[in-house]
Order: C-alpha cells, then structure tokens, then sequence
C-alpha cells in the first residue's frame, strides 16, 4: 500500500509568489520547476503524481519537498556551493563601467574588449561577459536629438493630437522633402551569366544630371501624398508647392500643415491660408 506524504503548507502570500514562479518566462527553468512541485504537493497530491507532471524523479520532489517545509521559499533557491572564491565581482563590474566613460587608450578611436582589459590588467572574457550583462556594444555606434525648445512638449501634444484625432471637416497633411537626390541617367540592357541565364542588368557608368529636390505632402487621414520635383531648393520653390496644394483645396475646408522646420527658418514663411494653421516642430 502506498504511503501519504506528510502535508505541507503555506500562507496566501507565500501561494501567490508560488504560483508567480510556476509561470514565469523570465526565471530560471529550475526554479520554475521547483515551485511547480510545491504547488504540487500543496494540493495533496502524492509524490509519484507531482514527479510524473513536473517529468522529473520522486527523490527530487522529496528533496525539495522537504527543503520548503523547513526553510519555505528561500529554500527553493539554490544553496552557497563550495569553491574557489569569484575573481572578478562587483568590484570589477564597476571598474569596467567606470573606464567606458574615460577617454579610450591613444591609437584607438573607441574603446575595444582587449584594451579594457589591458587597462585594468583582468581577463578579456570576464571584460565581454561585463558587457553583455549590461547590454553594451562597443562597436554599435546610436544617435539621438534633444530639443532645447522650452515649448517643445505643447507643441508635440498639438502634432499628436492631430495625427489621432483630426477636427472634423479638416485636411491634415504632413509636409517633408528630401533634397539633393541625383539625376542619373544609366543604359540597361540584357546579358548572360555564367550559368547561362539571361539576365537584366544595368550598366557600370552612367550620366550625372545634377540633383533633384523633393517636396510631399501625406493626407493623413487618406494617405494620400502630393508631391514635386524642383532642381533648386528654396523658399520660392517651396511656397509655390504650397500654394498649390492651397488650390486644390475647397475653400471653406480648414488646412492644418505639419511641418518640421529649424527655428531659424520660420521667417521663409509668409502669412496665408495655410501658414496660420501651421504647427512647428523645432529642431533646434
């Protein structure tokens, strides 16, 4: 006859953190699996049972059966292991983190894993496994903007509260260009490869036609984009492009442009229809 486990138990708040583990996805799969037995036990169920759903042995649900009823959660966790002591800690952690910020060594134009090594005199592996905890890549090289505009968070709320929720009976366009496009004029032909198929390809050298600047205009609320081609950049360009899509547009519908523009360059604008209904983004 088969023999009943003595019965374990907890406190709700140990039950909820019991239960946090058993279905965590960012947790150690051990520890997710210990918790499971507990839960396990705790609702009387005999030892070969838990065993056969956790698909693991009785003698560990046993073990740990018995480590959470003396010390209850903290004993899931694993004990101290004897050894040698850890080389590189904390400390060490800091000190890399610390000479990440200095000037790199002369010679170098950024900091590398050999080099911070080399500085602190420790081992370049425990230098990599530093920053792959804190998720540093010393080659990746990221940008970002800061507005210094006082204003900025106003005039963002205004921009976003368009894009979401446009007055009604209102065109809202986003305006941006893209300058300094090259015109170039390249012969295409037919050819064959190596392996004997035919091909599509376009010629080495090619004809240089200048550049080319493009204005567009996205109806957000359609998607639709106007655009135009200019082969100079400037403000008379860009205010006819406006005007036209002034034109286009019935008179009584209210026109909201944005636009994001240089605070510097708010004076090329001259008043009309569609200027008084602009809204700036500096990016200054």
């Amino acid at each position: 006859m088969a023999r009943s486990a003595p019965a374990i138990s907890c406190g709700p708040e140990d039950r909820r953190e019991l239960a946090r583990l058993a279905g965590s996805r960012t947790e150690s799969r051990l520890l997710v699996e210990r918790a499971q037995i507990i839960l396990g036990c705790l609702a009387g169920k005999r030892v070969k049972e838990v065993a056969r759903a956790c698909h693991t042995r009785p003698n560990t649900v046993i073990k740990w059966r018995q480590r959470f009823a003396q010390q209850g959660l903290a004993g899931l966790r694993d004990a101290p292991r004897p050894g040698a002591k850890r080389v590189y800690g904390e400390d060490f952690r800091k000190r890399v983190l610390a000479l990440l910020e200095q000037p790199p060594p002369p010679g170098q134009a950024c900091w590398d894993g050999p080099a911070v090594a080399a500085t602190l005199q420790g081992s370049v592996h425990a230098v990599w496994r530093v920053l792959r905890q804190q998720g540093i890549c010393l080659q990746r090289q990221r940008s970002w903007c800061v507005s210094t505009d006082k204003e900025f968070a106003a005039k963002a709320a205004d921009i976003v509260g368009l894009y979401l929720d446009p007055p009604e009976k209102a065109i809202v366009l986003s305006v941006d260009e893209k300058p300094s496009i090259q015109a170039l004029e390249r012969k295409t032909g037919y050819v064959e490869t190596d392996n004997g198929k035919i091909v599509r390809a376009y010629k080495s050298t090619y004809k240089r036609h200048g550049t080319l600047n493009l204005f567009a205009a996205l109806r957000v609320a359609t998607g639709e984009v106007k655009t135009a081609f200019t082969q100079r950049k400037r403000r008379e360009e860009f205010l006819q492009f406006m005007d036209q899509i002034v034109e286009e547009t019935l008179s009584e519908q209210e026109l909201h442009v944005i636009l994001i523009v240089a605070s510097h360059c708010t004076s090329l604008l001259r008043p009309g229809r569609w200027d008084k209904h602009l809204l700036f983004g500096s990016a200054s």
